[in-house]
């Protein structure tokens, strides 16, 4: 049962108190659970994307040690996270967005 965290930003507040019901709030929109089984995992995030699904809007990022993916980590996300992850040689990079020239 590996820990599972979750971050949400910018979405409904049903998001805050369903995740708090099953996870500690260890900082504003930011929930951990040290022992979350698969199932439980799955039906967790299947609820936020159904709720997702009919009311799009922030975004929602799910991470959870998984020894069969990239890096030994899973990742999930709803929406548009602020960062984009890139898989390279078998470990996850965060590419942030271009800015400008001024």
């Amino acid at each position: 049962m590996p820990l599972v965290m979750i971050v949400t930003r910018d979405v409904a507040d049903r998001y805050r108190g369903y995740l708090g019901s099953l996870m500690l709030e260890v900082a504003p929109t930011v929930y951990l659970s040290p022992r979350m089984n698969q199932g439980v995992r799955s039906r967790t995030w299947a609820v936020l994307s159904q709720w997702y699904q009919a009311e799009p809007g922030g975004s929602v990022v799910m991470v959870w040690r998984d020894a069969n993916a990239t890096g030994g980590i899973g990742i999930a996300t709803l929406g548009t996270p602020p960062r984009e992850l890139i898989e390279v040689d078998g470990l996850w990079l965060v590419r942030k967005p271009s800015q400008p020239d001024l």
